[in-house]
């Protein structure tokens, strides 16, 4: 629905005291047009909001002024870097990924037989070692790790790891992390 012309008259006469206001708080000519513009933009959306008979200036000032402090709320989170040196630091894999690969390595375990999951448990991720694990089950020390390399070949063959460099971030991820 488009604004009757006396709202637009009255839009257009704001313009150059809205403009003076956003220069007075922002400081900078350019921010301050697009301020203005985006204040008019949202008056023209929100057109039906403004009730007849009411200050119009002060309306579109108070909407000029929300939008300035909200985007300077916004900015104070922003990190100035023109140059891309500061993103060039950031190196954080994903979260989505990690724990996707644990639900893969979590579900293959599941499928390993009780004794090789128990003796892989105990010895990878408990951090006892051979014989203190064999105690524990109460077998030889032979046994316990002739079930870790199994339990360890069966993950790998479930979860298609052939090498060292299928672990972690796949290539993609690792050429966007490297440093140039």
């Amino acid at each position: 629905m488009s604004p009757e012309p006396e709202i637009k008259d009255a839009l257009l006469a704001a313009v150059p005291s809205l403009r003076a206001f956003a220069i007075s708080l922002c400081g900078q000519v350019d921010r301050a047009d697009d301020l203005v513009q985006d204040t008019l933009l949202r008056a023209l959306a929100n057109i039906d909001r403004f009730e007849r008979g009411t200050n119009l200036n002060a309306w579109l000032f108070t909407i000029l002024r929300n939008l300035f402090h909200s985007e300077y709320r916004k900015r104070k989170r922003e990190v100035e870097d023109a140059d891309g040196a500061y993103a060039s630091r950031l190196k954080v894999q994903p979260d989505q990924g990690a724990r996707l690969d644990f639900e893969d390595f979590r579900l293959a375990l599941a499928k390993l037989p009780h004794e090789q999951r128990e003796a892989l448990l105990l010895v990878g991720a408990s951090g006892f070692s051979y014989e203190e694990a064999a105690t524990i089950c109460g077998c030889a020390v032979g046994t316990i790790k002739s079930r870790v390399n199994r339990a360890r070949s069966r993950l790998a063959a479930l979860l298609a790891v052939d090498d060292v460099e299928d672990l972690g971030p796949d290539r993609m991820t690792r050429a966007a992390l490297q440093t140039t």
